[in-house]
């Protein structure tokens, strides 16, 4: 079975994790860049997309002469990393559109059989049918995915298509055009799931720190209540460290404050050794940082995890001095 869109940016926006890690290590932080360092094209789009630059076949030289003429704007994580998912995945819807059109010679003939067997081009077929989004196709035809669509919804989107579909009509890039609302939903629900926690975990990983994510343990207990933080180091049943991630813009940022310090004292109060962390990435204000770092022994920005890794490791191996907090919370129940 052929990948579909959604397989493809996973898989893609994985490599650039793990590029862009990369050249943090190699670039002390993307301080010191060379053109040995930019040895690929996805290091490239990921360099210059940070920046807000288009890329347009860049030479590493030039790429860097970029990167110094916008040494003042901010770098942007999620632009340096969902850029080059966005180039691989349109060039695949684009390449399917082709071989839709070849298959169903021209966009004539819609068999069952064949929307059966090629469950990857659903977004295709969605567009293609007049159906602008995924939600109101499911109301006409069934429950649908791009990973298999029955036989009996397969007879009724052949039926759809034969009568919305006027081939002399069809023009692709209105197509590729109307197929970008599901690729941006794509790659949004990748990089809330997938982009800020990979980066994290990619970063202990490199320094073979033991870790468990949110979904691979039950609970840590607290004073108040048990619940999961996104990582807990080693385990939950000797936790010494758990790390909190998460992106926010500035008019949520007192509102995730409230919530992530309420969780640190929780934990922190029930383990007197754990180190808290939080990672932060997008619009934070400097007082709720400011407030959250008298809770969690360290607040770091995104792009700092691999020396974060770093100090997590030394924690690990007995440096004390990493844990800046003691929090004695306790509740009693009153026996007068």
């Amino acid at each position: 079975m052929a990948k579909t869109l959604y397989q493809v940016a996973d898989e893609e926006i994985r490599k650039c994790i793990n590029d862009y890690l990369v050249l943090i290590d190699e670039t002390n932080n993307l301080s010191n860049l060379s053109i040995k360092t930019l040895n690929s094209e996805r290091k490239i789009i990921i360099i210059l997309s940070g920046k807000g630059v288009q890329y347009n076949n860049h030479s590493p030289k030039i790429a860097i002469e970029e990167w110094n003429r916008r040494k003042a704007i901010p770098f942007d994580i999620e632009s340096s990393i969902t850029n080059s998912v966005y180039k691989n995945i349109r060039t695949l819807g684009a390449d399917l559109l082709d071989i839709l059109a070849k298959d169903t010679k021209n966009y004539t003939v819609f068999e069952p059989d064949y929307i059966h067997n090629n469950p990857s081009l659903l977004p295709l077929f969605q567009h293609l049918s007049g159906t602008f989004s995924k939600s109101k196709l499911k109301e006409i035809i069934g429950s649908v995915s791009d990973n298999s669509i029955s036989k009996p919804a397969s007879i009724r989107l052949s039926e759809l298509l034969k009568n919305t579909v006027n081939p002399k009509n069809i023009n692709k890039g209105e197509i590729l055009q109307r197929l970008e609302a599901t690729l941006e939903g794509i790659v949004r629900d990748l990089v809330g799931r997938v982009l800020l926690e990979s980066i994290v975990a990619s970063a202990l990983e490199k320094l073979k720190i033991p870790f468990m994510r949110e979904n691979e343990y039950s609970f840590l207990k607290g004073v108040v209540y048990n619940f999961r933080a996104d990582f807990i180091i080693p385990n939950e049943l000797s936790p010494k460290v758990f790390i909190e991630v998460r992106k926010s813009s500035s008019r949520h940022a007192s509102l995730y404050a409230k919530d992530k310090m309420f969780s640190a004292i929780n934990w922190k109060g029930n383990n007197k050794d754990l180190l808290a962390v939080l990672v932060v990435d997008g619009e934070w204000t400097k007082e709720t940082l400011t407030v959250m770092s008298n809770v969690f022994d360290y607040v770091v920005p995104i792009g700092n995890v691999i020396e974060l890794a770093n100090t997590i490791s030394s924690y690990l191996k007995g440096d004390k001095s990493k844990l800046k907090w003691l929090i004695d919370f306790c509740i009693k129940e009153n026996k007068l």
